[in-house]
């Protein structure tokens, strides 16, 4: 997709391909053509914004949602414009608004024996039947019921259910190691999912759904799709770990591209610090470039190059010209710094690109993407694109339609 110009002098953006978005949900569902798919839209969409990648995701064959908090089902529920979608939102704490939730038509969550009642109450004030989803733990000790409460969660959710208070739809876990490939953790969550599946059969519960596959296991566990996968990060274009390989190998390709314009452009002397605390010093005389984007804006600190290590990569020019140079010196809240080089003819108002569409440098794009910021940074992908700022304008593309 070609990059519209920057409007109105802003320093920076993050462009998001919307058509990447619903190509990557059909290249999912084409790793599990048997299952419903589930795009999860929590974090604002992963940073790519909640309400457009919805759409996208959707367009793409996506005929469920998967958001975190009560704040972002109400927010989907209202802005999507469509009640026929199935919205799951699985982290509630107590005191949550149940009600609201349950009159919204959003599927809620039990993850822990407290929220049985709640949801019950919020059912009853309401004046609806609740659908519920029972999450269970099954080896991430995080959100979801522990396999000492089971028995009892069920019977109560069991006897609401005959009374009509509630309707248990799906049953659920989340994998702790699936994006690492042959993880003996993976077949013992399995395990627990189906012994799980039993205690509620036998309660005479059986849910419509049954989801355990995240973006890792809907590539590369087929047997663990069941009746619904749910990714996120894949949604967006991005393997779920470096040991899976690169987007392109799964037919991804990362939706976002994240842009600046040069704001300052001088020579420097050899032998000159740069940035604060001199991490990085020019070992000839040479030109800098400035980059007003910084940890204020989500580029992570951890990414600055110097005595420590090479900075977060950035790519210089286009096309053919591209090059790709790391951060010089430490990364400030709001700037960063580039050494362009003797003789380097960029000048102020020059684009560079922190993270686009590709498979990423450390692959031979000539392009970074974000898994090349997580590598520099020591983090994942995941935290580099949901991390940009506020003060970082999304632009939207689509080529059909409006997706946005």
């Amino acid at each position: 997709m070609t990059l519209p110009a920057f409007d109105d002098g802003a320093p920076a953006r993050a462009v998001v391909d919307l058509d990447a978005i619903r190509d990557n949900v059909r290249a999912l569902r084409g790793h599990a053509p048997s299952s419903a798919l589930m795009a999860v839209v929590k974090a604002d969409g992963y940073g790519h914004g909640m309400l457009p990648a919805a759409r996208a995701a959707l367009a793409g064959g996506a005929t469920w949602l998967g958001v975190a908090t009560a704040g972002e089902a109400l927010a989907l529920r209202a802005g999507l414009g469509r009640g026929d979608v199935p919205v799951l939102v699985w982290l509630l704490t107590p005191g949550a608004p149940f009600a609201e939730l349950v009159a919204a038509d959003v599927d809620v969550t039990v993850a822990a024996p407290w929220a049985v009642e709640e949801v019950a109450a919020g059912a009853r004030a309401a004046g609806r039947v609740a659908r519920v989803h029972l999450k269970v733990d099954t080896g991430l000790s995080r959100n979801g019921v522990a396999h000492g409460d089971l028995p009892d969660v069920v019977r109560r959710l069991a006897a609401l259910h005959a009374e009509g208070v509630l309707q248990v739809v799906g049953l659920f876990s989340h994998l702790a190691c699936a994006d690492e490939p042959g993880h003996p953790s993976i077949d013992r969550q399995a395990a627990a999912f189906a012994e799980a599946t039993e205690v509620l059969g036998a309660a005479g519960l059986h849910p419509q759904v049954r989801h355990l596959a995240n973006s890792a296991a809907t590539l590369t566990r087929p047997d663990l799709h069941l009746d619904l996968v749910r990714p996120g990060i894949s949604v967006y274009g991005f393997s779920p770990g470096p040991l899976l390989g690169a987007p392109g190998r799964y037919g991804l390709r990362p939706a976002m591209t994240f842009q600046a314009r040069l704001g300052a452009v001088k020579q420097v002397a050899a032998g000159q610090g740069v940035s604060y605390g001199h991490l990085y010093t020019t070992t000839q005389d040479t030109v800098v470039g400035l980059v007003p984007v910084g940890y204020g804006d989500g580029v992570p600190r951890h990414a600055s190059g110097g005595s420590a290590g090479p900075g977060g990569p950035v790519a210089v020019g286009t096309g053919e010209r591209a090059r790709v140079l790391r951060v010089a010196g430490r990364v400030c809240m709001d700037q960063l710094v580039l050494d362009l080089g003797p003789g380097a003819r960029e000048s102020a108002g020059d684009v560079v690109t922190l993270f686009g569409p590709s498979d990423g440098v450390a692959h031979g794009s000539a392009v970074p993407n974000a898994q090349d910021w997580a590598d520099a940074a020591g983090t994942i992908s995941y935290e580099i694109v949901t991390r940009l700022g506020a003060r970082v304008p999304r632009v939207h593309l689509s080529r059909e339609g409006d997706l946005s």
